[in-house]
């Protein structure tokens, strides 16, 4: 069979589904046990099965990688040099921690262990030992509160726990010494704590130090086959509005997923080193550990993207001699904003390509990308999440970049934009659904009874059609342009404006260093849509300020788009993954308490909301 277009090879993925990803099972030579023979059992989302009677194991495709030839991890910290890990060093570790859990922790197929890790080796030696049991992974970042970090982990009764006792970001130094004890207190099903001490304190009496759970030892690393829709790990949702969902993936999804877009859409090759700047709390942590599975070098940074300066990881790129970089839009729109130009100070001829996520990236950010990292580089935009742990649109190596598009819609992701008939349409701003399973979706979330948590998730606006949430538009190329998240989309009137459309336009002030908009409802069918605006160093919100802002949002997009009043605030609330909190934000606006819509735990900077509960308060009395 032969195809001329990119999109000829998507068609014919979707249009045959069982075809296309029993393909990739015997394109990736993937090692099971069991049958294969069945393929996808159910069709109606969320009540399928992938591979119902086939049994394999994540760890095991991923050493089948072991090379003496190139190292497994690439690492550097703010505090310490680049270093490498080999990979008969991180087969040792793992081996020894398997060999700990299985005999002193008593870990079994399907337990849970979860980690509160710095993004450093430790963290997948910790991932992959578990996984090679036929165990549960979860993990959380040190920079997660305590009462954020009980709310995820408690859902799930662990059986261990591995911790981190202290870590640095931005040049100081924080003690979490205190954390790791009020969580292990709080999950007493985990009778075995291991702490990786980086306080050089006294360990605390009954937890195990890292340096004795992987101690060497003589025993083999087998790998425990569990069925293909068995869990793999655990992620969770933001938890801005409540409680997170725990989101559940299953070891043959993310497996055959994590193939495909690695090696197609992110063209992943044996020797590449691949990069994603994450913390252990986001699912790129998760998705970039694949690059191991295509036969690339992962590369680990562990720190602040800016600093000491904000081209820091422009230099770690260079010295590292990365291939693919992954990055955070907000971090590029930063650079330009400060006009850097990293290609005249550092040596990136290793670059092959730039991946961005996390909000949709402007067209001046890709500018920025092609003008002052690398002109040949290819730039890669996706959107997807802990929802399916991959990207649903992205990449693609044979079709060219056009500024303000990602790409294309996955292989086997049969992505539409409904309007509000729910009919298919193109070239117009819509509903992003899916509207067949994939095997990367989540198998369930924990503890939700009957599906009902899962099924209000996705499947409440279209029943048996996955409803994302994101306001998308299926482009003449067909790319995909994201206009926001739909619950954050301002309905002023009637018509619908993207929260990255004002965004984009306000970006292009010097003087603003980020923003926030909502758009609420009043009485009478009146709106109010305030712009929120942390200002540079030193600016202040002038009349003259607030018309050069208003002036570029109406001439980039219309008048429809200026807001009503600009706010200026000190800060912009974010939650731990990076997204601007938009939606807990309005509904504050709309007279929902603050104690139900607002959970400061899972915020990055949780004293920025106090800003925003104020401003509401206020602006309720005077309705």
């Amino acid at each position: 069979m032969q195809f001329s277009t990119y999109d000829e090879i998507w068609k014919w993925s979707i249009d045959n589904l069982e075809v296309f990803w029993s393909g990739l099972f015997e394109y990736f030579n993937v090692q099971y046990s069991g049958s294969k023979a069945r393929i996808l059992e159910g069709s109606n989302m969320p009540f399928y099965r992938w591979f119902p009677e086939t049994n394999l194991n994540y760890a095991e495709h991923i050493f089948r990688n072991e090379s003496t030839l190139r190292p497994a991890i690439i690492y550097k910290t703010e505090n310490s040099p680049l270093q490498e890990l080999s990979w008969q060093e991180l087969r040792k570790q793992v081996t020894a921690l398997r060999h700990y859990l299985k005999n002193s922790a008593d870990i079994c197929r399907g337990d849970c262990v979860v980690g509160y890790l710095t993004n450093t080796p430790e963290s997948v030696i910790s991932f992959l030992a578990v996984n090679s049991l036929g165990a549960v992974w979860s993990s959380c970042s040190p920079d997660f509160g305590v009462s954020s970090v009980i709310d995820r982990f408690s859902q799930i009764a662990p059986k261990a726990f591995i911790a981190v006792n202290g870590y640095s970001y931005g040049g100081k130094y924080f003690d979490k010494t205190d954390t790791v004890k009020a969580v292990s207190k709080a999950l007493p099903t985990a009778k075995s704590v291991i702490v990786i001490d980086n306080t050089r304190t006294e360990t605390e009496p009954g937890f195990t130090r890292w340096e004795e759970a992987v101690k060497e030892t003589d025993a083999d690393l087998p790998f425990e086959h569990v069925n293909f829709n068995d869990p793999i790990w655990v992620l969770y949702s933001s938890g801005t509005t409540g409680k997170p969902k725990a989101i559940t993936h299953s070891h043959g999804g993310i497996l055959l997923e994590h193939y495909k877009y690695l090696t197609f859409h992110s063209d992943v090759k044996e020797g590449d080193r691949c990069f994603w700047y994450t913390t252990t709390g986001w699912m790129m942590w998760n998705y970039i550990q694949s690059s191991l599975l295509c036969g690339g070098t992962l590369v680990m940074y562990e720190g602040s993207p800016a600093w000491p300066d904000i081209e820091a990881l422009w230099q770690f790129a260079a010295e590292a001699k990365i291939n693919h970089f992954g990055t955070s839009a907000g971090y590029i729109v930063a650079n330009l904003k400060e006009d850097k130009k990293p290609k005249e100070k550092y040596h990136l001829t290793n670059l092959i390509s730039v991946g961005s996520t996390g909000s949709p990236l402007p067209p001046e950010g890709f500018d920025w990308i092609y003008n002052s990292i690398k002109k040949e580089v290819w730039l890669t935009s996706i959107s997807g999440g802990t929802d399916i742990c991959s990207a649903f649109v992205g990449g693609n190596p044979l079709d060219p970049v056009i500024s303000g598009e990602i790409q294309c819609r996955a292989l086997g992701c049969d992505l539409k934009a409904f309007n509000e008939t729910g009919q298919p349409v193109m070239e117009q701003v819509a509903e992003m659904v899916i509207t067949q399973p994939m095997p990367s979706m989540p198998i369930y979330f924990w503890n939700d009874r009957d599906n009902d948590k899962y099924k209000s998730s996705y499947f409440e606006m279209y029943p048996g059609i996955w409803r994302h949430g994101d306001w998308i538009e299926i482009t003449k190329n067909r790319g995909i342009k994201i206009y926001g998240r739909s619950d954050a989309t301002l309905n002023r009137g009637g018509v619908r404006i993207g929260t990255s459309e004002i965004y984009s336009a306000v970006d292009k002030v010097e003087a603003v260093a980020d923003s926030l908009i909502i758009c609420v409802e009043r009485e009478g069918g009146d709106f109010y849509m305030p712009l929120f605006v942390k200002l540079k160093a030193e600016k202040i919100l002038s009349d003259e300020l607030i018309r050069e802002i208003n002036s570029t949002i109406r001439c980039e997009y219309s008048p429809r788009h200026v807001p009503d009043v600009l706010i200026a605030t000190p800060d912009i609330p974010y939650t731990i993954s990076g997204k601007k909190t938009e939606a807990p934000v309005k509904k504050l606006f709309m007279g929902r308490p603050a104690d139900q819509e607002v959970n400061k735990g899972s915020l990055r900077n949780p004293e920025a909301m106090d800003f925003f509960i104020k401003q509401a308060q206020s602006f309720l009395k005077r309705k």
